[in-house]
């Protein structure tokens, strides 16, 4: 059939000569164990494509971090940091960089506090003493003599040892240089905290005065000596504020409370007596303050009636002048009048010019007066 249809031409065109078809090469018979593993060699080949597609974005895909809102990454791309200043800064969100080892991620403590605490000048306690000592806030006493292989201490000026601890806070000013330019800068602030706190105490002449009365100025004195050697280090960070903890020798703890109880009490005594020393003058100034002002009052109020009584006299001088006998018995009347208001018995003794005035006043006995009638002894008269 395929024979036929090659030798057929379209009608109306000349016939034309056959090409010379060639001969087909000879068909080797397949073996049933190659196409079976040339079939696994492409399966395999497309498995191992598919891998790798996956690994390729697995790689990729690793590159993808995230930064915190309190932290800031850097990318270190073959040891050198990609960007410059705070540019190298990668805020929060989500981020890409290569995989390792083209590209090297590190988290930068950014806008949060950070602490240090001193190494030196502490006293030396087990794990489980720590745990009681925190439970209980009371200190280990009795301890005996102190240790120096174990025992950290301070030395004051006056030569006595305490034992004291400082906490650092800060948090990172240039987070460049403090990751960067320092192997560890954590550490290079705790040793600067170690040193300042061994130069505060050596600045106090007097143990007392680094325990009681100046611990306010020996915590200053550990601050700013801290921040002067973080400045001249060039550390990238800035001290906000710093903790002291000071306490006496375990062995002197019994003297040390004996001496606070003696100066508490000293202190309640003398904030006593000048309490009552307080009241006491402020009671004596009010007083005064009220004497002078009752005798100012009656002072203003007695040259008042000696004005009223002067405007009075002399107004009434004239009168007088004229008649003095009516003024006398003007003025007398009212006088007798407040005199003789509760008196039982009232003599009045006229003055009598020129001549003598007799009086008698009869001493003695009351005189009987009659007994009034009963309703009994009428009776008896009208029976009668």
């Amino acid at each position: 059939m395929s024979d036929e249809h090659s030798h057929q031409h379209p009608p109306g065109e000349p016939p034309h000569e056959h090409a010379p078809v060639p001969s087909p090469e000879p068909v080797l018979p397949e073996d049933a164990g190659s196409r079976a593993l040339a079939d696994a060699l492409r399966s395999s080949f497309i498995i191992v494509q598919v891998v790798m597609v996956f690994l390729v974005l697995l790689f990729l895909c690793s590159g993808v971090f995230s930064v915190g809102v309190k932290e800031r990454k850097v990318i270190l791309r073959l040891g050198h940091t990609v960007g410059t200043g705070n540019g190298a800064l990668y805020g929060p969100g989500l981020h890409f960089a290569f995989p390792p080892p083209i590209d090297e991620v590190r988290s930068i403590p950014y806008a949060q506090t950070l602490s240090v605490q001193s190494t030196v000048g502490w006293y030396y306690s087990t794990p489980a003493e720590q745990v009681e000592e925190a439970q209980s806030g009371r200190r280990p006493g009795g301890r005996g003599t102190l240790n120096p292989l174990v025992d950290g201490y301070v030395i004051v000026g006056d030569g006595n040892v305490i034992h004291a601890r400082a906490t650092l806070y800060y948090h990172v000013d240039d987070p460049i240089r403090y990751a960067f330019d320092f192997v560890n800068a954590s550490n290079c602030i705790q040793n600067a905290l170690d040193s300042a706190l061994t130069y505060a105490a050596a600045k106090f002449t007097n143990v007392d005065e680094v325990l009681r009365s100046e611990r306010a100025r020996f915590q200053d004195t550990v601050k700013s000596r801290v921040t002067d050697l973080i400045n001249q280090e060039g550390l990238g960070v800035a001290v906000e504020q710093c903790q002291l903890d000071d306490i006496p020798p375990l062995v002197l703890t019994a003297d040390f409370e004996n001496v606070t109880t003696a100066l508490a009490s000293y202190s309640k005594l003398t904030n006593d007596a000048m309490s009552a020393q307080f009241r006491a003058t402020n009671y004596a100034a009010t007083e005064a303050s009220r004497i002078v002002s009752t005798a100012e009052t009656q002072r203003r109020q007695m040259i008042t009636n000696l004005a009223a009584d002067v405007k009075l006299f002399t107004n009434l001088l004239p009168v007088y002048t004229t008649n003095p006998s009516l003024v006398r018995q003007i003025y007398l009347t009212p006088v007798l009048t407040k005199v003789m208001t509760n008196a039982g018995w009232k003599w009045f003794v006229p003055t009598m010019p020129g001549g003598p005035i007799e009086v008698r006043i009869q001493t003695g006995p009351d005189p009987q007066v009659p007994k009034a009638p009963t309703a009994v002894n009428d009776l008896d008269m009208r029976l009668d």
